[in-house]
């Protein structure tokens, strides 16, 4: 956008310096001219001014010493001819007065008018410029001076004063591309800066504000209207957030008393309604991890971060022995990760693979990864986990073998409630993996999802590595 801003500020400053250039162009080279052709006039009058008093030989004698010296002495062509076509003085340089040019001025002067400015001579034109006056005596035209000139020393000069004003239009170039540059940052950096605004509070930093930007008024507006609606948003998600703890808090004390009073219920039924009162109860446990799962979701949207060294090789087998019984429990095997390392910067054996994160955090986030991979994989089937360095971090690669999911399901899997609708007879809510998602972001970390091959889902936590060195280590 800077770029299309300065191209076009361009475009309207260089129109506006060749609105100036050329005709300033154009009226240096006719004050040039004009300057040649006046002398040329003034020379060749005086010719004919001579040749107008030429009534005898001795005269006519000094007329022609007059125009042959003038030829030697500025180089100029100059001859008096007669009205019949003799020459009554010419320069011993040869004169073409039959050329078209000499031949219109020399009819004109016949006819009593002198030789007016001729069109702008221009560096690449190498006309000659001529110039015939009359001479009369009485009321009768009976000669004409001519003088004829080279432009060769008019088309240098011409060319010098031109090559002047390009370098004074180059350098003029160059300062309105500076200025443009300037103006455009001036213009464009408060929208540089709500477009980065932007993407944070989209990444979720609702507490991201522009402040007081400089640039155009108009900009400054818009710059407060948008930190007046980040507040608003802002405000409008702590409520909602601070509404979800707090239901889920409040709604615990009546579920577990509707639960004991079910209990209660029990003694004394027959077996028909005790199934009915058994699936009253499974409804019953399942409203409790609802709100159990919202309760942390919304604890984990504000969870303090508490970002140190740690050794995620070691964070990642405590959570695998964690999870080992349900997984047995389920037929699912787990598998442990590999020697760390990636192909890109391959690891020692033996050595710890760092990462700058809450190991609290991550491993909560990668409880809730686990325990969906190892609910969605039948039974026979298996979880492979495997612990990557890179040269930005750490990366933790869950894979199952369960159902996955489609392209389109990809984009939907981590948001909230969401649940893919071939697996809807699977126990659960939609909130483990949004929780995840809340518990990396506020530690630094991110989580991707992509389809494993032959089946299953691909479950990927980045976490960042150690940025600086002395800093803090803990263990898991």
């Amino acid at each position: 956008m800077r770029r299309r801003l300065i191209a076009l500020l361009l475009v309207l400053m260089g129109c506006v310096l060749a609105t100036l250039s050329v005709p300033f162009g154009r009226s240096l080279a006719a004050a040039r001219q004009q300057a040649m052709f006046v002398d040329r006039l003034q020379d060749t009058s005086r010719f004919a001014s001579t040749a107008q008093q030429a009534t005898t030989s001795v005269d006519q004698e000094a007329l022609r010493d007059d125009v042959a010296q003038y030829a030697d002495l500025y180089g100029i062509t100059a001859a008096v001819i007669g009205r019949t076509g003799t020459t009554w003085a010419i320069s011993g340089r040869p004169v073409d007065l039959d050329s078209q040019r000499a031949a219109e001025r020399i009819r004109q002067a016949l006819a009593g008018h002198q030789s007016a400015d001729p069109p702008t001579i221009w560096p690449w034109s190498e006309e000659q410029i001529v110039v015939a006056v009359p001479v009369v005596r009485g009321e009768d035209v009976i000669a004409v001076a001519v003088t004829v000139s080279s432009t060769a020393q008019l088309r240098a000069g011409l060319v010098r004063d031109l090559a002047a004003l390009a370098a004074a239009d180059l350098a003029a170039l160059l300062l309105l591309v500076a200025v443009a540059a300037r103006l455009a940052t001036w213009v464009l950096r408060p929208v540089y800066v709500l477009d980065a605004a932007a993407q944070r509070i989209g990444t979720g930093a609702l507490a991201t504000r522009v402040g007081a930007p400089t640039g155009p008024v108009e900009l400054r507006r818009l710059a407060a209207t948008f930190d007046g609606m980040a507040q608003a948003v802002e405000g409008a998600m702590q409520r909602q957030e601070a509404f979800v703890a707090d239901a889920s808090h409040q709604l615990r004390n009546p579920l577990v008393a509707l639960v004991l009073r079910l209990e209660a219920f029990g003694v004394g039924l027959d077996d028909s309604r005790r199934e009915q009162l058994d699936l009253a109860r499974e409804e019953a446990t399942r409203l409790g991890a609802i709100l159990d799962e919202l309760l942390e979701l919304a604890t984990a949207t504000h969870v303090p971060a508490a970002r140190l060294v740690v050794d995620v090789g070691e964070l990642v087998r405590q959570r695998l022995q964690a999870w080992q019984p349900l997984a047995d429990h389920r037929s699912v095997r787990l598998h442990a990760p590999a020697t760390p390392g990636g192909p890109a910067t391959p690891a020692t054996p033996g050595a710890p693979v760092e990462a700058l994160v809450d190991a609290a955090l991550v491993a909560s986030a990668l409880d809730a990864v686990l325990d969906n991979a190892v609910k969605f994989s039948p039974a026979g089937g298996s979880v492979a986990v495997r612990l990557v360095s890179e040269a930005t971090g750490v990366r933790i690669d869950v894979v199952d073998t369960g159902p996955g999911l489609t392209g389109d399901d990809l984009a939907h899997i981590g948001d909230r409630f969401w649940r893919s609708p071939a697996n809807q007879n699977v126990p659960g809510c939609g909130l483990g993996l949004s929780i995840a998602r809340a518990l990396l972001d506020a530690t630094g970390a991110t989580l991707s999802f992509a389809t494993a091959a032959p089946s299953g889902l691909h479950v990927t936590l980045h976490l960042p590595g150690p940025s600086r060195t002395g800093a803090s280590r803990t263990g898991t």
